[in-house]
């Protein structure tokens, strides 16, 4: 079962005194959002600022349910230092821009220059306001959703999540001669690789998808080469399984992931699968995150000797 995500959002605090709120006989009932400090007398927000030691962290762990919601930012541009809601109809307070983002929809076309070349992410809008007036700030591209104490779930991180609940893996080598005492490979002949026993674990297509807050992330997760190093100098790229051997090949050729051996030896074969796992979400960003695993062992390769009788 997929884990779910808590967002944490860490920074400076800030208390920022407010009027009182309505009184009741043994003490004095504040707006949601807020409490009552007996010392000041007075209802207070807390707020979280950005800063230089202010990070924003995502970790899958269970979620527990803490209740309330950050209600106030603060708006350090231009030299003021002014609250401002977290959310508004524009979007969420971006810690880092000083202005309200969300998904500009619909999304520019990908040959738009506000893309900058880039084919992932997405591009969100910028939108400063005041007085319940929203001025265009201006279109900007992101790799991810941009942080904020109200921003809604990033579907990068999910797309991370599912990717650990894959427990995606290097391939098992397959491999004549066999990974075995008293096998050995002769020079000049041909030698055949594969995968053995391919699995969505081991090679793909995987396809698994994951939602939370309202957001739906699909990542499809696949191996697009398998690149064998075989240890004296040579590599082969194979993009596929390869073809495993039978006693009927002989000394044919692997019809798709083969080598020879120009000298005999004792070699240390490695052999790396490339994974891409391309994830999208209902909430418009998408991506692919890049994966590789690596496997080993040892082949030996000898040469045939001619003994001539008579």
């Amino acid at each position: 079962m997929l884990r779910r995500i808590l967002l944490l959002f860490l920074g400076a605090i800030v208390c920022l005194t407010l009027p009182v709120g309505v009184a009741h006989a043994e003490g004095v009932s504040c707006p949601q959002g807020q409490y009552w400090s007996r010392d000041a007398a007075v209802c207070v927000i807390v707020v979280s600022l950005p800063g230089s030691q202010a990070t924003a962290q995502a970790a899958p762990v269970d979620v527990v349910d803490q209740g309330g919601s950050v209600s106030a930012c603060m708006d350090h541009s231009f030299g003021r230092s002014e609250v401002v809601p977290c959310e508004s109809e524009y979007g969420w307070w971006s810690t880092d821009k000083f202005c309200y983002v969300q998904l500009a929809d619909p999304q520019p076309p990908k040959t738009d220059a506000v893309w900058q070349g880039n084919t992932e992410g997405a591009i969100y809008s910028c939108r400063i306001g005041a007085s319940g007036v929203a001025n265009p700030f201006g279109l900007f591209w992101s790799a991810s959703m941009p942080a904020g104490p109200a921003a809604p779930v990033d579907p990068a991180v999910v797309a991370q999540s599912i990717v650990e609940q894959m427990e995606l893996r290097a391939i098992t080598i397959g491999m004549v001669p066999e990974d075995r005492p008293g096998s050995m490979g002769v020079v000049g002949l041909p030698l055949w690789m594969w995968v053995e026993a391919p699995s969505e674990q081991s090679f793909g297509p995987m396809t698994r998808s994951a939602s939370l807050g309202g957001v739906t992330v699909t990542a499809t997760a696949s191996v697009s080469k398998v690149l064998w190093e075989m240890g004296d100098g040579g590599a082969v790229t194979c993009t596929t399984t390869g073809t495993p051997f039978t006693d009927g090949h002989g000394g044919q050729e692997s019809p798709d992931c083969g080598y020879t051996y120009p000298k005999q030896g004792t070699f240390t074969v490695r052999a790396t699968s490339y994974w891409s796992v391309d994830w999208t979400s209902s909430s418009g960003p998408s991506g692919s995150i890049p994966l590789q695993f690596t496997q080993s062992r040892i082949v030996q390769i000898g040469e045939l000797q001619v003994v001539r009788v008579g």
